[in-house]
């Protein structure tokens, strides 16, 4: 018995899953190229191994001729009858022709070409065992690490990569750590084998994560429409019901919590929004953002941003650190997303104004119209004096609430439509933005 050859068998089909008879026809493969480059002169050589025993012959396939011209391919009849007593001229058989130390020249010769056949024959069982399975969440052992930061991830049957950037830069793990991740992958590799790549930083390992967690989500019921996230640090997850009684976000909430904190547990304590979905950005924008007031809001169609004001207070909110999320909010509604603190706006706003008293055009000389604007309002105004367009531009917010029947809110209303109404269309237009 050949005990290295079982050990080989035995290993490859205990810890790898591949067939003790696949990895012998490997085998016989590899070990008749070594037999033909060592017995160059025979003809219908062929290589025998069990694959029980793991012991092996070389056969020759010889005719049995009366006289022997080319021993490579003939047998006289008197030897061929020691073999086979039965045997007549004409025929075939075959003739032990192991040579002598073959079985280390042979290993020698057959490595390379053995290692190319285990890894096709192993690529196969990865791709039947795994390629199904892509977009679940598997769990392995920490085996190794390779080429810097790359982890080698023991499955059981077979070995899977989660490489550094597939992993958020806060986690840290050593040999031996157990670690779930997002199948991510089955892809080939150069040297005719196959990997499993893993993910713990893909938005879809969130997904995974919430339909284990969420059994509505898995049945149909809530309906995960986008993940953004920046992997260790924060997650936005948009969902919506295709139930009406069913509350989305507290689905995915769970009592007191219990669902979502499962989740964030698992993400190594990554903060995690759960946002009502909506068609419209701007809508799932105030969603995102809610409870902050968006105070003003202006969208660029053309070069998709959206522009929001929000009060001093909530502008850090709005922003995060070092503008996390904005950044994610933006990607969550498709657009870039500029935030601006009210008082910065309205110093802004003064200065604009400021300037359009002063400019030379002539209508802002004639009697006040503000489109948008409603005429009692308009004429408590010039009641009180602010009969043209400049001179309410030259009044501030407080001096226009003073006036009756008009308060901090509409005088801003009213700054803001003689503004828009008096300055030229090309000032205005060039950023293409809509006042919502």
């Amino acid at each position: 018995m050949n005990k290295d050859l079982v050990a080989i068998f035995e290993y490859m089909e205990r810890e790898r899953g591949i067939k003790r008879e696949l990895v012998a026809q490997a085998i016989e493969e590899a070990l008749l190229i070594a037999a033909r480059k060592r017995l160059h002169d025979q003809a219908n050589v062929r290589v025998n191994v069990n694959a029980k025993t793991g012991d092996f012959e070389v056969l020759c396939e010889k005719m049995i001729v009366e006289e022997v011209e080319n021993p490579g391919v003939e047998i006289a009849l008197d030897v061929a009858r020691e073999i086979d007593p039965d045997c007549a001229l004409g025929e075939f058989i075959d003739i032990e022709i192991t040579p002598e130390g073959f079985g280390r020249i042979a290993a020698q010769a057959a490595k390379q070409v053995i290692a190319q056949k285990l890894r096709s024959a192993e690529r196969d069982v990865i791709y039947e065992e795994y390629r199904h399975r892509i977009g679940e969440i598997v769990s392995g052992t920490v085996k190794r690490f390779v080429r810097g930061a790359n982890l080698m991830v023991d499955l059981g049957k077979v070995e899977a990569i989660m490489p550094a950037k597939e992993y958020p830069k806060t986690e840290r793990y050593q040999v031996g750590d157990r670690v779930h991740g997002l199948l991510l992958t089955v892809q080939d590799l150069e040297n005719g084998g196959a990997e499993v790549v893993l993910s713990r930083s893909h938005p879809d390992f969130v997904r995974a994560l919430f339909e284990q967690e969420v059994p509505e989500i898995s049945d149909g019921t809530v309906v995960i429409e986008k993940i953004v996230r920046e992997a260790g640090y924060r997650a936005k997850i948009c969902v919506r019901s295709n139930d009406s009684r069913v509350d989305p976000v507290g689905t995915c909430v769970g009592v007191r919590g219990a669902r979502v904190k499962a989740v964030v547990r698992e993400l190594e304590n990554e903060k995690v929004d759960i946002i009502p979905y909506a068609d419209d950005p701007v809508l799932l924008l105030q969603n995102a953002l809610d409870p902050v007031e968006i105070r003003k809001i202006s969208v660029n169609e053309a070069d998709k941003v959206i522009s929001i004001v929000v009060d001093d207070e909530a502008y850090a909110t709005v922003i995060g650190r070092k503008g996390l999320n904005a950044r994610l909010n933006g990607l969550l509604i498709g657009y870039d997303l500029e935030a601006q603190k009210m008082s910065e706006y309205q110093r802004l706003m003064t200065v604009t104004r400021a300037e359009l008293a002063e400019s030379s055009n002539p209508a802002l000389d004639q009697k006040l119209k503000i489109p948008g604007i409603t005429s009692l309002v308009v004429d408590n105004l010039i009641d009180a004096g602010y009969d043209t367009a400049r001179k309410v531009l030259r009044a501030g917010t407080e001096d226009l609430a003073s006036v009756p029947g008009i308060s901090l809110e509409m005088a801003e209303r009213v700054l803001e439509g003689v503004q828009t109404a008096y300055t030229p269309a090309d000032t205005l237009g060039h950023s293409d933005r809509e006042e919502r």
